[in-house]
């Protein structure tokens, strides 16, 4: 027995010292390959596989393929496929050897074959099919998962796998029809469907997509996951008239609930579609008092009126309707936590369009007031009533309130847009000193806008006080500054018109030009705000707003003035001369989808 076990024991050993040889050298041999010597590998690859056929064959294969000892290649790759024929990956190296001589016929013969022998095992396919694409033969891959249903007989394994390989091949057709087989029995498939066709589809393919879905559609009308895609269509091609008779229809056959409807208008409405938003807050209003997102409709219609109304050239009546419409939404629902946004919205259209302030004043001081707020409701109802005070000359209350939000919300984005305001009061009143100490803090806000307006409000005000250090042109400009933010466009020019005229040789002259551009671009008058914008991107394409002013320019061509092509040269220049600009990464986008180019990313 002692014999026997010191046997055993010295065979042992054996074995471990020529396993740690044959991992020596293998590293060796890796190493080689790595260097890009496989010539130098070959003898220790052909060593390892002669003592164990099995575990250095498709390192060996893959070695006599780099150095193209294909003969060599071709006869071990036989021996083996004969010797195991039931196991796949030989005869796939055997035929990746005759794809590499050039002996297509023999490669492809080999690949239908091992199709064709599959047996009716989910993991044997699975492993065939993974093999396949693991040695590169997408087309056999996807081949062998479709076979594989049929041999199952059950349309449902390998949807990921083949979801996979389609979205590799691009394969938008095929990609877009297993979609479709899956998201009746797969309704969380629907968003991932979404995202990954939106980045694969070129325009025309939403067509294809459409006319897929209208077939499906009159074949199983009440299969809602076809009508919800559909709907989706509609809204990548903008085509939102559409997308809400398709929503509208599915929740009134009881398909959708109407918190998807609601979803679907807040959608629009943020797209700017605003008649097809209206339409839709309508629909749900009419539905009754019960409905579920009834108070919340009734809201955001206001809301999307007020948008529309604001967006474009509108009348001093367009306005009072709408604080009519506020006022008496008020009324039926009392003032609470559920109007209180509303609140807001009638104080602002009274503060900054109606220019009521004492209106807008009452309204903020009864809204912060409301018991059961929430904390991010009752700062955002402070914000605007400090702003409120300081239109209506009140300073210290604007600031006390302003400071409130700041000391309960430390460490927050809510406490960096507190303290920009802070920031601009002082400034506002000419305390440069201070708004300067506490713009530096804001430089690092964590909200990029946040940190660009604070560096552009700081370098204003360093560049205006450094001849004239009481900073009084810059004070008179401040005061433009604030009757923009009110709103007081008139008044504001008026002021800017009289800076040069004050203080000749003041520093202030692309300050005043970017006023002036913001203030024709509120009241739409593109063409003269184009001007301006040309006049810094010129004459001062040096200073601080010049980024800002030829991305602009790029906007409102695109956008506004219906010029592509200059808006696109506009997006070029941001890239090639102001690499460094916060709007480089917008501009590089918008000229890619501008070019042509179908994601523009």
């Amino acid at each position: 027995m002692k014999q026997a076990a010191v046997f055993i024991f010295l065979m042992l050993m054996l074995s471990a010292g020529i396993a740690v040889g044959q991992s020596n050298e293998l590293q060796l041999a890796q190493q080689y390959t790595a260097n890009g010597e496989p010539d130098k590998a070959y003898e220790i690859y052909q060593k390892l596989y002669k003592q164990d056929n099995e575990t250095y064959f498709t390192v060996f294969i893959t070695n006599l393929i780099a150095i193209k000892k294909l003969d060599e290649a071709e006869s071990i790759a036989k021996k083996m496929s004969r010797r195991y024929p039931e196991v796949p990956e030989y005869t796939l190296k055997l035929a990746t050897i005759y794809t590499q001589q050039g002996k297509a016929d023999e490669a492809n013969e080999l690949y239908e074959g091992l199709i064709k022998k599959m047996p009716a095992d989910v993991a044997a396919i699975s492993m065939l099919g993974m093999q396949f694409y693991q040695n590169g033969n997408i087309d056999q891959a996807i081949q062998t998962f479709k076979q594989g249903r049929k041999v199952l007989n059950n349309d449902g394994p390998f949807v990921n796998e083949l979801l996979t390989l389609y979205r590799y091949k691009r394969d938008k057709t095929a990609l877009t029809e297993e979609y479709l087989n899956l998201l009746p029995q797969n309704k969380g498939y629907i968003d991932q469907a979404e995202s990954v066709l939106a980045n694969l589809y070129d325009e025309a393919d939403y067509d294809m997509l459409k006319f897929a879905l209208l077939k499906r559609i009159q074949k199983a009308p009440d299969e809602n996951a076809y009508v919800e895609m559909l709907i989706w269509q509609y809204l990548q091609r903008k085509e939102y008239d559409q997308a809400l008779t398709q929503a509208i229809a599915l929740n009134r056959r009881g398909k959708s609930e109407d918190s998807n409807l609601y979803d679907l208008c807040r959608t629009l409405a943020d797209e700017e579609a605003y008649d097809a938003a209206i339409k839709g807050f309508e629909y749900l209003i009419s539905k009754g008092k019960e409905g579920s997102v009834y108070v919340s409709a009734k809201i955001e219609l206001i809301n999307t009126k007020s948008e529309k109304v604001t967006s474009g050239k509108y009348l001093p009546a367009d306005l009072l309707s709408l604080e009519s419409d506020y006022t008496n939404l008020i009324t039926e629902f009392g003032k609470g936590r559920s109007t209180v946004y509303a609140l807001q919205r009638l104080a602002r259209l009274d503060a900054f369009k109606l220019h009521k302030l004492a209106e807008a004043q009452r309204l903020l001081e009864e809204a912060v007031k409301i018991p059961g707020l929430s904390a991010q409701a009752m700062a955002s109802c402070k914000l605007d009533l400090g702003d409120v005070y300081l239109l209506n000359g009140q300073p210290w209350e604007a600031t006390l309130l302003y400071s409130q939000v700041e000391k309960d919300f430390p460490d927050s984005e809510m406490e960096q847009d507190a303290k920009l305001r802070n920031a601009k009061l002082a400034y506002y009143t000419g305390d440069f000193v201070y708004a300067k100490g506490m713009l530096d803090v804001l430089k690092a806000a964590t909200s990029k806008l946040i940190a660009n307006d604070a560096l552009n409000l700081q370098l204003l005000i360093q560049d205006n006080t450094v001849a004239d250090t009481a900073g009084e042109a810059l004070k008179m400009y401040a005061r433009a500054d604030l009757q923009i933010f009110a709103e007081q466009p008139e008044r504001a020019l008026k002021i800017l018109d009289s800076v040069d005229r004050k203080f000749p040789g003041n520093t202030l002259a692309d300050d005043i030009l970017m006023a002036r551009a913001k203030l024709f671009i509120a009241g739409k008058e593109y063409e003269q705000a184009a001007v301006a914008l040309k006049s810094i991107a010129e004459d001062h394409n040096q200073d601080l707003w010049a980024d800002d002013a030829v991305f602009m320019l790029g906007d409102i061509y695109e956008n506004d003035l219906n010029d592509k092509e200059l808006a696109k040269s506009y997006y070029q220049k941001i890239i090639t001369d102001y690499p460094g600009s916060l709007w480089v990464n917008e501009a590089r986008k918008r000229f890619r989808i501008l070019r042509g180019d179908t994601t523009g990313v």
